[in-house]
């Protein structure tokens, strides 16, 4: 195996520091760490037992054997070698419990690794969109009296009608791979819904979890609702959680972001000359992206590579993430359009943004449309210096052509979606300008550098769940009645794939030392237009008016969602950063 992968010249890191760190890191956490870790994980050792076995790994490290190789392959790494040694993730740092509470659960829907799935929800039961003559009756089996209880005397068409209920939807997409994983594959899980009441505080409450199974017969549901015993609760939440880390993993992380920009580096490059105003607008957030595109292909999505191996849907991981392309419409990545697809936002043209969310307190919406307001600013000042009318973009021979070979050669299997724009003026030019800065910059740092902070501690986040909800009067019903701890344990990611992916998710939530972020270049003589120049400078400054509201928005104790009882300030759309791992920071472009 080698990392000597071929990318265009011009395509290569570019930074010295980055790809020195990066390469070795990830070369030696395959070739090296990877058998060491499956040796020392082999037979019964492949187990934690308890909560406080996995705490172990912050406290003492985990000791491989080493020697010359594991030295000269991994050296000027901040990782020990010998002993590697994870930091302690910020979700278990203020208190070792709180990440297992409802609220945290839910507030990381809002303000954790994937705040863009959950939606409003509109009608009751929750209905399938799958195809029932090919999936029988998908429709939830989730009735009134199910959560009743939950919603302080409103009916379920009332709790609807006031924008109340929620609901975090991980079925329709699993259910057509679910048989093969659990068939084919070690994993054993479900497809699951949950549905989440908005209490006056803007805090949720999850009220109901159901879990699907296929069988020949049609569909098998089974409710666990919070009034249920405690284990089998927390141990639902983990059957939500593995879809989510899943979810955020191979489609919001890896699709929406790293794969869907490459071609609109590709045809940048290919299209419009250096000197193209719009080439000039564009090519930084398309730094190093093929490159680490490239890396990712060779050792982590690859066929038995580290997704395969600790995501439950295994061999199936790459078909899964790239049958949901399917779903995948360029205009709606574009913020303000996603929020209100998914019902979290209304139009409200009186309000700032022209929206009103849903729940007032949702920190992913309310940085991101600060972020995306101020990017859409840049661009419109930007455009407006170089077309002057309509009529300048549809005779911009350049750029016609730029789009022509995006749309039907770049993602030319949706060549023929009616969604896409004309590229006829200038309205167009700055919304998709916006939309793919947005993907590249501020939608890649909210799903990637938050990674460490909330999946560093497997539990909070398990990639994996390896038995199904015990049934009463077996084996492993009793485990999990006298010891809940070690039957959640064993139902959820092992040791081996725990390792790795804590390892390799260290590494990719880093800042290089060199990282140049949302509102500067790296060099001064980007431009010798002193207007555009001068647009740029006002696009920094707003940024950074952005970050001072970002603190202020964190010190207001009465935005619980923003910290959550874990106590986790929301900084994952915070523009500006330090190296290492910090939490914050957005980018230019996907680096990492």
């Amino acid at each position: 195996m080698t990392l000597d992968i071929y990318v265009p010249r011009d395509e290569r890191f570019s930074h010295l520091k980055l790809s020195d760190l990066l390469l070795n890191d990830l070369e030696a956490i395959v070739q090296i760490v990877k058998p060491e870790l499956e040796d020392m994980c082999s037979g019964n050792g492949n187990e934690f037992d308890s909560f406080d076995d996995a705490l172990k790994l912050y406290d003492g490290g985990v000791k491989l054997s080493g020697g010359p190789t594991l030295d000269n392959l991994w050296k000027n790494n901040p990782l020990d070698i010998i002993n590697l040694k994870y930091p302690l993730p910020e979700v278990i740092r203020e208190s070792r419990t709180a990440w297992r509470t409802d609220e945290e659960f839910a507030r990381e829907m809002l303000a954790g690794l994937n705040p863009v799935i959950i939606s409003l929800l509109q009608e009751f039961p929750p209905r399938s969109k799958l195809n029932a003559k090919v999936y029988g009756n998908q429709d939830s089996s989730i009735s009134e009296e199910h959560i009743r209880h939950f919603l302080k005397g409103l009916t379920v068409a009332e709790a609807i009608k006031s924008n109340k209920l929620f609901i975090l939807d991980h079925h329709d997409t699993v259910i057509p791979y679910l048989r093969r994983i659990n068939d084919n594959t070690t994993s054993k899980t479900y497809a699951t819904r949950t549905i989440l009441y908005l209490q006056n505080d803007d805090t949720l409450k999850p009220m109901a979890i159901e879990l699907s199974l296929p069988h020949p017969g049609g569909d098998q549901f089974d409710q666990k609702e919070g009034s249920l015993e405690e284990i089998i609760w927390q141990l639902a939440k983990a059957y939500v959680a593995v879809n989510d880390s899943v979810s955020h993993e191979l489609i919001t992380h890896f699709l929406h972001t790293h794969a869907v920009i490459e071609p609109f580096v590709i045809a940048t490059n290919r299209q419009l000359s250096l000197i193209h105003p719009i080439y000039k607008l564009l090519h930084p957030h398309f730094r190093d992206t093929m490159s680490i595109n490239a890396i990712a292909r060779q050792i982590l999505i690859n066929g038995g590579g580290v997704v395969e191996l600790a995501f439950y849907p295994a061999k199936y991981s790459m078909e899964f993430s790239s049958s949901l392309y399917k779903d995948w419409n360029f205009t709606e990545q574009a913020l303000p359009q996603d929020l209100k697809k998914r019902g979290m936002a209304v139009p409200h043209p009186e309000s700032k943004h022209g929206l009103r969310l849903l729940i007032k307190d949702y920190p992913y919406a309310i940085d991101g449309l600060d972020i995306w307001s101020v990017i859409r600013n840049w661009v419109s000042d930007y455009t407006s210096l170089y077309y002057k009318t309509d009529e300048a973009i549809r005779s911009d021979t350049e750029l016609q052509m730029w789009w022509k070979e995006l749309v039907e050669v770049g993602h030319g299997d949706k060549r023929d979606e009616p969604w896409w724009p004309k590229m006829e003026n200038r309205e167009e030019l700055i919304e998709s300008c916006t939309t793919m800065i947005w993907i590249a910059s501020a939608l890649h740092a909210a799903t990637n550098f938050g990674q460490y902070t909330y999946s560093g501690y497997m539990p909070n986040r398990p990639t994996n769940s390896r038995r199904f909800m015990p049934v009463e009067g077996t084996a492993e019903f009793e485990e999990l009645r006298e010891n809940p701890d070690r039957a959640f344990m064993r139902t959820i990611t092992a040791k081996l794939q725990t390792l790795l992916v804590i390892s390799l998710i260290e590494v990719l939530s880093m800042h290089s030392s060199d990282e140049v972020y949302l509102g500067q270049r790296d060099t001064a003589e980007w431009t010798v237009d002193l207007a555009a120049a001068a647009a740029f400078e006002r696009f920094g400054k707003a940024l950074a008016e952005v970050e001072e509201r970002i603190v202020e928005r964190n010190r207001e104790e009465k935005l619980r969602n923003r910290h959550g009882p874990v106590k986790i300030p929301y900084t994952l759309l915070f523009p500006s950063s330090g190296a290492g791992m910090t939490g914050k920071g957005i980018p230019n472009s996907i680096t990492i």
